[in-house]
């Protein structure tokens, strides 16, 4: 089966967990801004969880589907729809053929995730569907989503055959739809907003900020500017944020979340798409289970940090991956005993 664009989007892309084990070469990782909505996406089609996905970033697309498919749309809220029907978000949803969904711009948040039973029919490049724009490489084409593209999709499992029948069973003759009566439970969804407090562990040099620079980072809003991309963030607080003695920082490797302040004191998180090395001073590092935060948080965002230990960050995402393996076991439930997650 395929998928016709018939409008683009702003920027629509390819995404999965990332290209991961080349850093050491140079290669960035990337991957889905919202790892969480990504993964969630692909769970609820009855898909392995690096899965590639759409990644619609503030204006979504407009896509034909040529045959029925099953799919489900996590993340920023789009409101996709066919005709005037809104279709649900959070849960799986069976599309007859010849439909037309229409992704217009997200209400709240930034980035939504398209998952398609099966997955996308493309090549992997160093082992991941991501796209990396910058090279372009991977994704479709390595290049975002453009009118008329044609996406290939897998043909389903045994476990997307059960769910599709579940669904088509719950729908009435004639829809153009059908989804499941349940969603993923709103305690378990990140609680996306535009002023997020975002936790965080101590940064490799933040000892060596001065005390006052430290006290503000931990207690004073920076705002999302303009030049916010998958690269990384800007943000700009009250006062510029100072070491308390100047000192040359030797480049080193930095993560996803990891927030660097350069000599104008304003930081600047990074992102997917960020770099392998860095050598500004890293004040601290997001904790992954609120990296989604960050990717849902628009410019002008006021973003708060607040500091946590090891044992906190560890927790929160033990937390998120037992819930993810809870949730595939749901659907799994769902498909072959009819039961409701």
């Amino acid at each position: 089966m395929s998928i016709v664009v018939i409008k683009p989007g702003l920027l629509t892309t390819v995404q999965d967990a990332g290209r991961l084990g080349y850093q050491k070469y140079g290669i960035i990782a990337g991957g889905a801004m919202d790892p969480f909505a990504h993964r969630v996406a692909n769970l609820l089609v009855g898909n392995r969880e690096t899965e590639a996905t759409l990644e619609m970033t503030m204006v979504g697309p407009t896509l034909y589907f040529e045959e029925a498919a099953l799919i489900a749309v996590c993340g920023a809220e789009f409101a996709p729809a066919i005709g005037d029907d809104v279709l649900p978000l959070w849960r799986p949803v069976w599309v007859e053929a010849g439909q037309t969904i229409r992704f217009g711009a997200a209400k709240s948040g930034v980035r939504g995730y398209l998952a398609v039973a099966g997955g996308f029919k493309i090549p992997k490049v160093l082992g991941s569907y991501s796209t990396y724009l910058r090279a372009q490489i991977g994704g479709f084409e390595g290049r975002a989503l453009r009118e008329s593209d044609v996406l290939a999709v897998n043909g389903p499992n045994a476990l997307h055959e059960r769910i599709i029948r579940r669904l088509q069973a719950m729908g009435q003759k004639g829809e153009t739809y059908a989804a499941a009566p349940w969603q993923v439970s709103a305690a378990f969804i990140p609680k996306y907003s535009a002023s997020p407090v975002v936790r965080v562990l101590p940064g490799r040099q933040f000892e060596k900020f001065a005390e006052e620079s430290r006290q503000a980072f931990l207690s004073e809003p920076f705002i999302v500017q303009p030049q916010a991309d998958r690269m990384g963030y800007r943000l700009q607080g009250g006062k510029p944020l100072q070491l308390a003695e100047r000192a040359e920082i030797i480049s080193e490797p930095v993560a996803f979340g990891t927030i660097q302040v350069p000599a104008d004191g304003n930081p600047i998180v990074l992102m997917a798409d960020r770099q392998t090395t860095g050598g500004y001073p890293k004040i601290a590092e997001g904790i992954s289970a609120d990296l989604p935060l960050l990717a849902q948080a628009p410019i002008g965002s006021e973003i708060r940090f607040q500091l946590v230990d090891m044992r906190e960050a560890q927790r929160k995402r033990m937390m998120i991956d037992l819930n993810m393996r809870l949730l595939a076991q749901a659907i799994r439930l769902f498909a072959y005993q009819g039961g409701t997650p």
